[in-house]
């Protein structure tokens, strides 16, 4: 169903120890900043995937009056408000040196 249905990223919220966080840039910013970049790369995969299933589910209907309780899209709903926060993906990945990231300014020096 989706690629981050393995994760072992915390599912609630978690102290780190700064001096891993900032290994391997050498600078906390730095890597507080790649880390969120990519949370928001995440939560938009995830977002577009939940919105792809949701569409799958929903029917047609232009009657206010109408409003019925389809199963299926609750389900898919809850699976995806189980699963880890993006920022918690993204530090994840960050921790297995999965966030692929360089320094711009050095490479142009």
């Amino acid at each position: 169903m989706t690629k981050f249905r393995n994760s072992e990223a915390a599912l609630s919220s978690k102290t780190y120890d700064r001096t891993a966080l900032e290994k391997s840039t050498g600078n906390i910013y730095e890597a507080i900043s790649i880390i969120a970049k990519r949370t928001t790369q995440i939560n938009l995969d995830l977002r577009s995937e939940l919105h792809e299933k949701l569409d799958e589910f929903a029917t047609q209907n232009d009657s206010l009056e109408e409003i019925f309780e389809n199963k299926e899209q609750i389900e898919v709903s809850k699976f995806y408000e189980r699963l880890p926060k993006p920022h918690a993906l993204a530090i994840e990945e960050w921790f297995k040196d999965k966030i692929y990231h360089r320094n711009t300014e050095e490479s142009n020096e």
